[in-house]
């Protein structure tokens, strides 16, 4: 099962980013990144896949994972209504400063077992549940120390299960990092208009089958796939935010209707038009 680099583009303005509801759950996205995650989600069954740990998870599950653990994306195969936050920290949350803050000692501990992975038990999944849900409502600095008050709140807790017994070390060289992210971001500031193969691979040093091979290898799709994935992806934000279908697969990069139909119904199981009208009228 090979990985793929997760570009997170965090603002300069703020230690971490969060997410309310991202919708992954047609993606099989096996991934890692340099920021810590802290992920919630509820109102599903599903599978807790982190490092070299499976299991499976009902109702609700609360994980906190250390920088570059490779991971699933938890809502994968999810058929149901659910939600789900996702908190992203830079590894230097709190500076050069943090293990030495007397009274932040319990929460550095915490970032420390992330390397293991952390699960969380019921009675603490309830209580950070309610917080982290009203999280994006507050105010940016109310925010901040909302999220200090919930680190706490975590270290402290006694119905944790750790998910390792050694820290989780991602064999991804850091060569293949840097390679991943200097591609992912391409494709992220050129995906509105046609890229050709050879553009991709010239920014590797590749050869073109020198880097089919290689893309395939560490995404375990080819670079059209991966492509088209992405421009799915950007066109289900446009949907909902109210574009028209014709729109929204021109301002993604597809050259031609019919295929942005076909190509959509086959990544997410439902027409554009399906999909816009469902998620709307909710």
């Amino acid at each position: 099962m090979k990985i793929q680099f997760e570009e997170l583009n965090i603002a300069s303005d703020t230690s971490f980013k969060m997410m309310y509801n991202p919708r992954m759950n047609d993606f099989f996205f096996w991934h890692f990144h340099p920021e810590f995650e802290l992920v919630y989600i509820e109102g599903v069954n599903g599978n807790r896949h982190v490092g070299e740990h499976i299991s499976r998870y009902e109702g609700s599950d609360l994980v906190f994972i250390g920088s570059n653990i490779p991971h699933l994306n938890f809502d994968y195969g999810v058929k149901e209504e659910y939600e789900k936050i996702v908190i992203h920290l830079r590894p230097d949350f709190l500076g050069e400063s943090f293990p030495a803050i007397p009274e932040l000692t319990s929460v550095f501990q915490l970032f420390e077992k992330a390397q293991l992975g952390i699960g969380f038990g019921s009675e603490t999944k309830q209580k950070i549940g309610k917080r982290l849900k009203k999280l994006y409502l507050l105010p940016q600095f109310d925010r901040f120390l909302e999220v200090l008050s919930i680190f706490q709140l975590l270290a402290n807790a006694t119905d944790i299960e750790l998910l390792h017994s050694k820290p989780v070390e991602n064999q991804y060289t850091k060569k293949d990092q840097e390679r991943l992210k200097r591609l992912y971001r391409f494709i992220d500031e050129n995906f509105q208009r046609k890229i050709d193969i050879e553009e991709a691979a010239s920014l590797s040093y590749f050869t073109v089958p020198a880097f089919c091979r290689y893309f395939k290898k560490m995404t375990r799709l080819t670079f059209t796939e991966f492509l088209n994935h992405y421009r799915i992806n950007q066109a289900k934000k446009g949907l909902l935010l109210d574009k028209n279908v014709t729109e929204t697969c021109f301002e993604c990069g597809f050259e031609s209707l019919s295929y942005f139909n076909r190509t959509f119904k086959k990544i997410t199981g439902e027409n554009p038009l399906s999909f816009k009208k469902r998620y709307l009228n909710k």
